[in-house]
């Protein structure tokens, strides 16, 4: 059976967005935070997406190098599924969006000077 995000990470795939993560990327790697491991369809249901939007976000997350993929066989006939892990931990994708914001306090400091430099006020 698998479970849904709870309460508090529901609130850390928001706190994810509001930092600037695609919604749904944000709900499939807290997801995949709690798993060892998922195939795409417990995704859907544990993060509570549709199947184009779980695809859309695993491209993303292995364009970033933050899942591994890897594709079981099925018995009989069909195709293999999808079986996703993060290759990142949370944390460390956390720590990267708090480095873009130092940048962006950095970029807003500088944008200030320019704009008494250039007499904008």
């Amino acid at each position: 059976m698998v479970r849904g995000l709870s309460r508090r990470e529901e609130r850390m795939a928001e706190l994810l967005t509001r930092a600037g993560m695609n919604k749904n990327v944000a709900r499939a790697v807290v997801y995949l935070s709690k798993v060892k491991e998922a195939v795409s369809r417990e995704i859907e249901i544990g993060a509570n997406l549709r199947q184009p939007e779980v695809s859309l976000a695993m491209k993303e997350l292995r364009e970033r190098g933050w899942v591994k993929m890897r594709k079981l066989k099925r018995k009989g006939k069909g195709r293999p599924l999808k079986c996703y892990k993060l290759a990142v931990d949370l944390r460390d994708i956390a720590k990267g969006l708090i480095e873009k914001r130092e940048e962006l306090k950095k970029l807003e400091g500088e944008l200030k000077e320019l704009e008494k430099a250039i007499g904008i006020e």
